[in-house]
């Protein structure tokens, strides 16, 4: 299965893409992954990414497709995968249109008000990603990641003024592939609202009858 997890930066795509990826054996394929890792390795990539990032806007769509189906060339990823975070522009979509056919379109959808709240509270793990919130989904030990023992973090792009500029830039840039899909019947829509595990076995369920 060729699956593409659209929405909201704050919707859950990663965090839903992380339990679908071990529930389906599919590799977890994330732009934002390939670029942090990029960032702290220090590569020429890395420091061009963090500073665009940095500032809230996308990374270039030439950039972006070459990383990205780089990526998509290695063993794990040849029966399938789960594309987290790409394609995010127009142009990123055709491109990719253009090598491959999506099977389905996960539309992640929540509104503007709980999606803020859930980026600026958001904790990232910076040495194995993992996700937490604040509020909803915070470490059973303060300041420690359960999964690696590492230090939670707010990522840069996930305070309140970079937020919006990326909410900005989504409903400018991205929101268009809403319409782009929907013309080729590939838009499937959940409420991104429910938990996470309610919203999994959701979207497990729409999957199994793919």
């Amino acid at each position: 299965m060729k699956i593409m997890l659209l929405g909201t930066p704050g919707s859950g795509k990663g965090t839903l893409a992380q339990s679908l990826s071990s529930g389906v054996g599919l590799p977890h394929i994330s732009t934002g992954d390939i670029f942090r890792a990029a960032i702290h390795h220090k590569t020429k990539l890395g420091l061009e990414v963090k500073t665009i990032l940095a500032s809230g806007k996308l990374v270039p769509d030439e950039l972006t497709c070459s990383i990205v189906f780089e990526r998509l060339t290695e063993p794990d990823a040849r029966q399938g995968f789960l594309l987290d975070g790409f394609p995010r522009t127009i142009p990123q979509a055709e491109t990719f249109d253009r090598k491959m056919e999506l099977d389905s379109v996960i539309l992640l959808e929540l509104d503007e008000e709980t999606n803020v709240t859930r980026l600026t509270e958001r904790l990232i793990c910076p040495d194995c990603g993992a996700i937490y919130h604040r509020t909803f989904r915070p470490p059973q030990k303060a300041d420690v990641c359960d999964t690696c023992g590492g230090t939670p973090v707010q990522r840069p792009d996930d305070q309140i003024e970079v937020v919006n500029k990326r909410l900005e830039e989504y409903y400018r840039l991205t929101a268009p592939l809403i319409r782009h899909y929907e013309d080729k019947q590939k838009i499937h829509r959940f409420n991104a609202l429910q938990s996470p595990a309610a919203l999994l076995h959701e979207v497990q369920s729409f999957l199994q009858n793919l």
